[in-house]
């Protein structure tokens, strides 16, 4: 068998033949900026931006492309809304299954006297809906929660926790890295204030490209963190107040954006449903193989119930690496081994220092290499 990519979580792979067909024709045919040049390539440079703004929102059931704000990945769009929101004295609500690309900045932020608090989740990575009222105080400005853990695949409640952050007057800051392009995020029904999304994961895009998507009044809150050129109001000192030029400083990556329209594309002509279907149904038969091996622990959700298509486990008798590592050399397996830049959800899941390996799933891979995967891990483990 061929290499066996269960590292989807990390980056999707491999990428539609859309999405690189549609780089190499702007690089080979385009090759123009947006809002900085007088002629036709230019303008269809800036046709497909506009265009990949609108597919975005609609995504997201969003009703404004141009509050679509384009970002080198989802971490730099985590950054510019935390950073670009919070002052001294302001108060921060997180979950405890929270990635780096959230709790870096907020140590960060916590120098200049912002602070944060962590809402309880139990050892599935379960939100504890129960408490996080309790936990509001009269400073907090907002919640921030990922959409669902990188490491055990658990989903959050955004819809419950939206109605929270609207009865409080909080803003609703939503971390989509692992859960676009698996299901539905209707930032309406959520009432989410903030999405950050990253293109290279679920989206089936390229790296280097992500963003924002914001309400106006968050929007006119927020103080962007970079500035520069826009291709508007070139005579000004300051940036636009408008959207999106307000967030978007330098050049965009437009290779990326051309394919991340091909990602989205691909994933509304296959179908969301479908691939949740497709994702789960490998997800199960993996779950249902390893409850089979003594040797192993399922880390999280035992089963499909309220999980994405991210499984991680824990070894008895072998080191998680060596098992990484065997399974890349001598059945080219490509897992992902360690803390897998999240170690509050480790804490919580009492898989902190060590970690996991992890084993994600894409709607490119098959029952088969499920099956050839798990085959691998019992000769392994046997010895």
């Amino acid at each position: 068998m061929n290499r066996i990519y269960f590292d989807q979580a990390s980056t999707s792979f491999p990428k539609p033949k859309a999405v690189t067909k549609a780089m190499m024709f702007y690089l080979t045919e385009i090759g123009s900026n947006v809002s900085r040049s007088n002629y036709q390539n230019a303008y269809s440079a800036l046709e497909t931006v506009t265009k990949t703004r609108k597919q975005i929102a609609d995504f997201f059931d969003f009703p404004t492309e141009k509050n679509v704000i384009f970002t080198p990945n989802i971490t730099y769009a985590l950054n510019f809304v935390l950073k670009g929101i919070l002052q001294p004295g302001n108060h921060v609500l997180i979950s405890a299954m929270e990635h780096n690309a959230v709790m870096r900045p907020l140590h960060q932020l916590a120098t200049t006297g912002v602070s944060f608090s962590q809402i309880l989740c139990n050892q599935t990575g379960d939100l504890q809906l129960e408490t996080l009222e309790t936990q509001i105080r009269t400073n907090t400005k907002a919640i921030v929660l990922t959409a669902a853990s990188n490491v055990c695949g658990t989903v959050m409640p955004l819809e419950q926790v939206g109605a929270i952050c609207k009865k409080h007057g909080l803003f609703f800051i939503v971390d989509s890295a692992q859960y676009a392009g698996f299901s539905s995020i209707s930032m309406k029904k959520c009432q989410i204030d903030a999405l950050a999304f990253t293109g290279h994961k679920g989206l089936l895009g390229p790296q280097g490209i992500g963003g924002l998507i914001l309400t106006d009044q968050i929007a006119t809150q927020m103080e962007p963190i970079i500035s520069g050129g826009t291709g508007s109001r070139s005579d000004a000192a300051n940036m636009p107040d408008f959207l999106p030029d307000k967030f978007e400083a330098g050049t965009l990556n437009i290779p990326g954006i051309y394919g991340l329209s091909a990602g989205i594309s691909t994933i509304q002509k296959t179908g969301l449903t479908q691939i949740r279907i497709h994702e789960l149904g490998l997800t199960e038969q993996f779950l249902k193989g390893v409850q089979q091996m003594n040797a192993l622990s399922i880390v999280g959700h035992t089963s499909c119930h309220n999980r994405t298509a991210v499984v991680s486990l824990r070894c008895h008798d072998m080191d998680e690496a060596e098992l990484a590592y065997r399974l890349a050399e001598q059945f080219q397996i490509a897992t992902r081994v360690g803390l897998h830049c999240a170690p509050n959800a480790h804490q919580t899941l009492k898989t902190y220092p060590k970690g996991t390996i992890r084993f994600s799933f894409g709607y490119s891979n098959t029952a088969e290499e499920v099956t050839f995967t798990l085959h691998a891990m019992k000769q392994i483990l046997q010895h």
